[in-house]
């Protein structure tokens, strides 16, 4: 059925007809006290005749990438585009509702603090209208589609159908694009839908098949060495060249395979875990569009003797209500084992060896949306019926390069799982100044923050790396033999911002250069044909879509901008030179006692966010025997809460404590700190140019590669001024207080715990 005018009546019948029906315990679901004093009644807000030849367009609902790029060919009518989500927009009244629900929820002296909705009620409260949802459906219908369902959020509508259908529907062109290294499905313009129906929808997630990166660094293979206690990375065959000097790579022969003990030591961890925290009945859910051989989370809790503790493992594909569209990732690539879910949930389970792990993973193949398989997962668990505790995100991708209606879908699940009481962390990103060239360098663009992460509902969790190898101390902070559990952590170590490029200024001075600007240009000459160029570092910076929430502005040097800005709070993620790592447990590479066989190891941020979500499910175990919910939602606003009593707030004259917890202090300076302030180095990075195809916004350039392995480049450093680079302008520096290098530092667990309990009015 394809009407050229649809009247209102008529699509409310249509759409309740044909659909799946929204759970019925959404009319009868008693309200909680949260929700008792909110209403949000609301008339419908699709009043017009809906008519296909009046249409509206609906701003940056393509992703502007394609706009530079030729278009391979045109895709075919035929090409089915399955599961795509029509997203919905809320009216004013109810943003407005959702917003200050929110804030109470996480205010103790309100009596909604830590009262927490589910999908029904946010639906009911805070979702779009019956009416609404039943128009829009039933133009969806009638223009061929399959709607598969509505989510019980009701800000979503599940829909299949073709190519063809998707340009007949939505006035756009669907082209093939040479991205990259990859083909890739996009509209080449902004999309229209009917004029009647502009006020409650976005937009469509799901026209566009570019996928964000998981944010972890390419696994090394290892062979452990018994008399240095090193393990010995193995480079593929003519990997390194042999005309570049070796000291401006690396410092030792091999690198240090840090453990759960290790983590557990310098982060305050083992505090708790010592007092009995150690995730027991909290459910840590990480999401993933790939799978990971069960056996080898097995392996890493035997390896690291964590099975006492209790920890359980779950993997599964979650649904959504009343329809299927999470499919096994392994359904095209039986047995995978992918790199990134084994960091996230080895990783998790080293921080919170009590919790019950689930890893969530659904096939990018089955849905089209930008962050597929991820979202999917993701929005599945916040919309189900058993729901976890946190949720550990380690994908993303700039918001330049994420178009409206998936940042829109992204914002609005993640402000669902806050109201719902569930904790969201989403890894920073690994490039520094703009998180969408891991493993590459920045180019073309200046600087961006993580789509997935730039919610004001969700905690961003940048990297940093041991101070130790660089200042040469490390004989203070490590044994120089493991323990029984291949430990050998102190204590806490001094730590930096993760960056694994020239301009790393603690390892240019460790070389003994005045500046990291002065390393660079000697780097060319060692790196003449730029093999060594990267933008690997751990990412930060302002957000071009969300706006600051008033409880980022509340502490010491918080950036004066009206930006989300990222990350929250930063743990180990890698280190300069690739001395450091973290060991996992792979199906092709496991962990034996003693190490005999080659080993894996990994890095990334993907490794602080899962770390960090560990870290909250102690908190949660131990607010919850204390008689409060297992679930605090959230957590950057309590987080921000705690940093302005440490560095201070926003005015006035800082605190003695903002000098006394610099992580340049080691244990003695912080041992009653609840964050370790990160002072030196920045995450600044390299980024590149090739004139005139390509110009790089945000970029001091301060030398060419004639002759390099990409051609002829300009080469140069991310800053805020193009015309000059130092401590105020590199993208970005380390500072006293909140910096974009690494948010609002490092934490100590224990003392976090306790001022946590102290916040929410506990003993």
């Amino acid at each position: 059925m394809r009407n050229e005018h649809l009247y209102l009546c008529a699509a409310v019948a249509l759409a309740l007809a044909g659909l799946p029906a929204i759970a019925a315990a959404q009319s009868s679901t008693a309200q909680n006290a949260a929700l008792a004093d909110v209403n949000t009644a609301e008339a419908p807000r699709v009043t017009q005749t809906i008519n296909n030849k009046v249409v509206s367009p609906l701003q940056r609902s393509h992703v502007a990438a394609v706009d530079s790029v030729k278009p391979t060919q045109s895709v075919a009518d035929s090409q089915p585009m399955n599961h795509m989500h029509l997203v919905l927009q809320r009216s004013a009244l109810r943003q407005s509702a959702l917003d200050a629900l929110i804030t109470a929820q996480h205010d103790p002296s309100s009596p909604k603090f830590h009262q927490w909705v589910t999908p029904e009620q946010f639906g009911e409260k805070f979702g779009v209208s019956d009416a609404d949802i039943a128009a829009t459906t039933a133009w969806l219908q009638s223009q061929g589609f399959k709607v598969n369902g509505v989510y019980p959020n009701k800000m979503q509508i599940d829909f299949s159908g073709n190519a063809g259908l998707v340009k007949q529907a939505f006035h756009t062109q669907l082209n093939h694009y040479a991205l990259g290294k990859a083909s890739h499905i996009a509209n080449a313009t902004d999309i229209s839908v009917p004029s009647a129906l502009k006020n409650v929808v976005v937009g469509v997630a799901g026209i566009n098949d570019i996928h964000p990166q998981p944010q972890h660094v390419a696994t090394k293979v290892s062979q452990y060495d018994a008399s240095t206690h090193k393990f010995m990375i193995k480079e593929p065959a003519g990997s390194t060249p042999a005309t570049v000097n070796p000291q401006a790579i690396g410092f030792t022969n091999g690198a240090r395979g840090l453990v759960p003990y290790d983590m557990a030591k310098i982060y305050g961890v083992d505090q708790l875990r010592s007092s009995g925290l150690t995730g027991t009945g909290i459910t840590l859910a990480v999401v993933e569009d790939n799978s990971m051989v069960p056996a080898d989370w097995t392996n890493f809790v035997s390896q690291f003797s964590l099975g006492s503790f209790g920890g359980t493992f779950t993997q599964f594909q979650p649904q959504a209500t009343g329809f299927t569209n999470c499919i096994d990732p392994t359904i095209n690539f039986p047995g995978e084992d992918d790199g990134e879910t084994l960091l996230d949930a080895e990783w998790s389970t080293a921080m919170a060896p009590g919790a019950n792990i689930w890893v969530a993973s659904c096939d990018d193949s089955n849905s089209n949306n930008f962050f597929g398989g991820v979202f999917t997962a993701a929005t599945n668990l916040i919309n189900g019926a058993n729901r976890p505790n946190i949720i550990s995100a380690s994908y993303g991708y700039g918001e330049g390069y994420t178009d409206a209606a998936s940042k829109t879908a992204i914002d609005l699940m993640w402000a669902q799982a806050d109201a719902e009481g569930i904790s969201v962390f989403v890894s920073s990103g690994d490039s520094g100044s703009n998180p969408s060239f891991n493993g590459f360098i920045i180019n073309g663009v200046g600087i961006d923050a993580n789509a997935f992460g730039t919610s004001p509902n969700d905690t961003v969790v940048g990297g940093t790396d041991t101070a130790d190898v660089l200042d040469g101390t490390t004989k203070k902070y490590f044994a120089s033999t493991y323990n029984a559990v291949y430990g050998s952590a102190l204590s806490y170590v001094p730590e930096i911002p993760w960056n694994q490029s020239c301009g790393n200024e603690v390892a240019a001075k460790s070389l003994g250069f005045a500046s990291s600007l002065a390393f660079c240009k000697e780097y060319i000459k060692l790196d003449p044909n730029g093999y060594y160029l990267t933008s690997e570092a751990g990412s930060g910076g302002p957000s071009s879509v969300d706006s600051k929430p008033a409880w980022q502005r509340q502490v010491h040097n918080a950036a004066k901008d009206q930006s989300r800005d990222v990350p929250d709070v930063s743990l180990f993620a890698g280190s300069y030179g690739g001395d450091t790592w973290v060991i996992v447990c792979t199906y092709y590479y496991p962990c034996q006692p003693g190490f005999p066989g080659l080993i894996a190891l990994s890095g990334g941020t993907s490794l602080s966010s899962p770390m960090f979500a560990g870290i909250q499910a102690l908190i949660d175990q131990g607010l919850a025997a204390k008689g409060l919910s297992p679930n605090q939602g959230n957590a950057a606003p309590t987080l921000y809460a705690l940093a302005a009593d440490e560095y201070g707030g926003a005015k006035g004259a800082p605190p003695a404590s903002l000098a006394a917890c610099s992580a340049d202090n080691g244990t003695k300076g912080t041992g009653k700190c609840v964050f370790h302030n990160i002072t030196r180095g920045s995450i600044a990075t390299q980024c590149i140019q090739q004139l005139p195809a390509v110009v790089t916004p945000d970029c001091y350039f301060y030398g060419n590669l004639p002759n390099s392995y990409f051609g002829p480049l300009q080469v140069g450093l991310t800053s805020t001024n193009i015309n000059k680079y130092n401590a105020n302008t590199e993208a970005y520096a380390a500072e006293a207080g909140w910096s974009f290098a690494s948010g609002l530092g490092s934490v100590n667990a224990n003392n976090l715990f306790n001022a946590w309990k102290a916040f929410v009015n506990v003993q």
